[in-house]
């Protein structure tokens, strides 16, 4: 593996410094609701029966995570204080009045789901009342807040719901050690592994983000690194994992493109990761992938001649999980 450039950025290589950059990047914050989620969505999804699933996805609204990714927007929709439990509650509630119910739900916060001032331990009752009817619950989390807190939110969601599944969605993003750290997630691939393995060992279902083409890699080495980083996810079990491009919009990114430490993926590599993906999954561990396509403006090839066809046979793979 050979050394990554030197970021033409002023992007910095100490990981304390990281931060203070990232941040001064930003744009303002949106001001939101804190008793409504800031957006929902009636999805449909592959469940693990094989099955197309309609999904209650709802994104809510609390405290910003304390890690400051490279990568991430999520921030802009956060506050700066804690959330009170009657506001999450609220939020859940308002949320299904608009996609009712599925068979799963995803409660996703911008962050982690057990980091106790993003959602107070308070809330987790009275959220597993409100998420009951749903077979699968589908939550978000950093490496760091995987324990005790996931115990007991499971406990809660069985004794109202016996049959009830968690998921956990841990962003894996990238298996390039130097790439990782300078995403200043403060994780490793290794925290990952033990991550994935403590769920495993308590019955948990694992959900795992991969990213296409994050900075300081070319396309060429951003398609290879999602497919080792594929590789890793579905080794370790992941009964999901999503194939996520890397896009703009925080302030950071826009600053690497303009400096040349970044590029947006494009179509054709997305279309490629997924067609490895799909071939390499054991279909009795009910393994699915999928490929994020829902902003074709993200791609650097979005008005070549074949983005359409890109388009069309990344959302047929989505659907069916067979490669074309």
């Amino acid at each position: 593996m050979k050394p990554l450039p030197v970021a033409l950025s002023g992007y910095p290589t100490r990981q304390q410094d990281q931060t203070a950059w990232i941040v001064r990047q930003r744009p303002e914050r949106t001001p939101r609701d804190t008793r409504a989620p800031y957006a929902t969505i009636r999805e449909q999804e592959v469940g693990p029966d094989g099955l197309i699933w309609e999904i209650s996805t709802l994104f809510l609204v609390n405290k910003e995570c304390p890690f400051r990714c490279l990568m991430c927007d999520l921030w802009k929709n956060t506050t700066q204080t804690r959330v009170l439990p009657d506001d999450i509650i609220s939020q859940i509630e308002v949320g299904l009045q608009q996609t009712g119910h599925g068979r799963a739900i995803k409660l996703y916060n911008s962050g982690s789901w057990f980091d106790t001032a993003a959602v107070p331990l308070e809330a987790y009752e009275r959220v597993a009342q409100c998420v009951a009817g749903f077979e699968r619950v589908i939550v978000e989390s950093h490496c760091s807040f995987i324990g005790p807190h996931v115990e007991t939110f499971l406990a809660l969601l069985k004794k109202h719901n016996p049959s009830a599944v968690l998921e956990v969605a841990i962003g894996l993003e990238t298996v390039h050690p130097e790439v990782l750290e300078r995403l200043n997630k403060r994780v490793t691939t290794a925290e990952f592994i033990q991550a994935a393995d403590w769920l495993a060992q308590r019955g948990i279902a694992l959900r795992a983000f991969v990213l296409l083409r994050p900075p300081f890699l070319t396309e060429q080495e951003g398609l290879e690194w999602a497919k080792r980083t594929l590789d890793v996810a579905l080794s370790c079990g992941a009964t999901f994992t999503a194939l996520i491009p890397v896009r703009g919009g925080n302030g950071a990114m826009e600053t690497l493109r303009a400096n040349g430490d970044w590029a947006p993926p494009t179509l054709a590599s997305l279309e490629a990761g997924l067609r490895y993906g799909l071939t390499c999954i054991t279909r009795a561990a009910h393994q699915r992938i999928t490929a994020d396509i829902w902003d074709i403006g993200l791609f650097s090839d979005e008005n070549s001649s074949k983005a359409a066809e890109y388009v069309d046979s990344i959302s047929k793979m989505n659907r069916t999980q067979h490669a074309n």
